[in-house]
């Protein structure tokens, strides 16, 4: 159990401890982050692989005083390391996937190629090797009782994931919060590229149940036909609409509760930070102008905590690295304020408790 007793929250972050500044082991944590350096498919601009270590860096400036979840931190949060395994991969098959994307923008013929059929091969053997990897190592945290959220990397890392949440919490849905749909079918010929992860969800996760995307803003036909042809599972909010609805005179709390009027019971975030405005996170894989500002995605989830539905896990991805640190100082606050409301979704036994059930057990 960790003693919190000298710890100050009141005080600078200290690097020697870990995520935010807190002194809690993996084993005293309640809530377990995966970081996933993984950026294999971008298709515009790479960086979001390191973002895990950058946000872990920029977490050390966070104020743990957060007066809509008072206290939750000392619950305790505990990001693991970086697997420099899974980061290597990811340089060489990256370098690999850029040389694919290069061969096929000229209108080359890939089978005509028996190298760039090679790459093409190794890439997606590389995302199956991921989805496993992230699959397992999400599983047994779950299956060890603790609370899981997941920082990426690009968008794909979290399949393995949702199929862990899946396993664990049977029928769910998804509040995806992105610039993009992600609904591309293989897209530029990867099966789990970052522009597919939603497809992929949906065609291998039958509990996921219902998928509600906001602030969706770049978007091909192919995914605008897959929305409409699947209106049963798919429910997408697009930021042209829900710029005119306000510029009409609609409130932004009539448009989050509709938002959230079609989620299930059970609920998992999965947050892309270029759904938010660019100027928030400009080093974003995909930055697209529009989106949303900070505040406003946190008032949507403190209506989703406030309309009685479960949050069990959340993923923060498409962080890209700054000189200026500002992407990451973004993501970090973003993180925090998800590891709150996971932590107070899921009420659990906190350290002072873990004290007086020991004195009581010492007496």
């Amino acid at each position: 159990m960790t003693d919190l007793s000298k710890f100050d929250p009141n005080s600078v972050g200290n690097p020697n401890n870990n995520i935010f500044g807190l002194p809690f082991s993996e084993e005293d944590a309640r809530l377990v982050i995966v970081p996933v350096p993984w950026e294999v498919t971008v298709s515009y601009r790479a960086g979001t692989a390191r973002g895990p270590e950058h946000i872990f860096k920029a977490s050390l400036q966070i104020d743990l005083f957060d007066p809509e979840y008072r206290d939750a931190w000392k619950q305790g949060y505990f990001m693991r390391d970086c697997d420099k395994k899974v980061l290597m991969k990811s340089d060489y098959l990256r370098r690999e996937a850029e040389l694919y994307i290069n061969y096929i923008s000229e209108g080359e013929d890939v089978n005509d190629n028996k190298f760039m059929c090679k790459t093409l091969k190794e890439v997606n053997a590389g995302a199956l090797f991921l989805n496993n990897w992230v699959y397992e190592q999400t599983k047994d945290l779950l299956d060890a009782g603790k609370l899981v959220a997941l920082l990426g990397g690009d968008h794909s890392t979290p399949l393995g994931f949702f199929k862990a949440i899946a396993e664990k919490h049977g029928d769910f849905g998804i509040l995806q919060i992105d610039a993009h749909c992600d609904l591309r079918t293989a897209y530029e010929d990867f099966k789990y590229s970052h522009a597919s992860i939603m497809y992929n969800a949906l065609a291998e996760i039958p509990q996921l149940q219902k998928l509600v995307q906001i602030g969706i803003r770049d978007y091909c036909e192919e995914e605008f036909e897959y929305i409409q042809n699947n209106k049963d599972r798919v429910i997408t909010f697009f930021d042209k609409d829900i710029r005119e609805a306000l510029y009409e005179g609609i409130t932004w709390q009539t448009i989050v509760d509709r938002m959230i009027q079609d989620l299930p019971q059970k609920v998992y975030i999965s947050f892309d930070i270029d759904g938010l405005d660019p100027k928030l996170c400009p080093n974003t894989g995909t930055p697209v102008q529009g989106g949303f500002e900070t505040e406003q995605i946190f008032y949507l989830f403190k209506k989703l905590m406030q309309s009685g539905r479960q949050l069990i896990g959340f993923d923060l991805n498409e962080v890209g690295v700054s000189q200026d640190e500002w992407d990451e100082n973004v993501g970090a606050r973003c993180l925090f304020k998800l590891c709150n409301m996971l932590v107070t979704a899921n009420p659990g036994v906190t350290q002072t408790e873990k004290a007086d059930v020991l004195v009581q057990d010492q007496g």
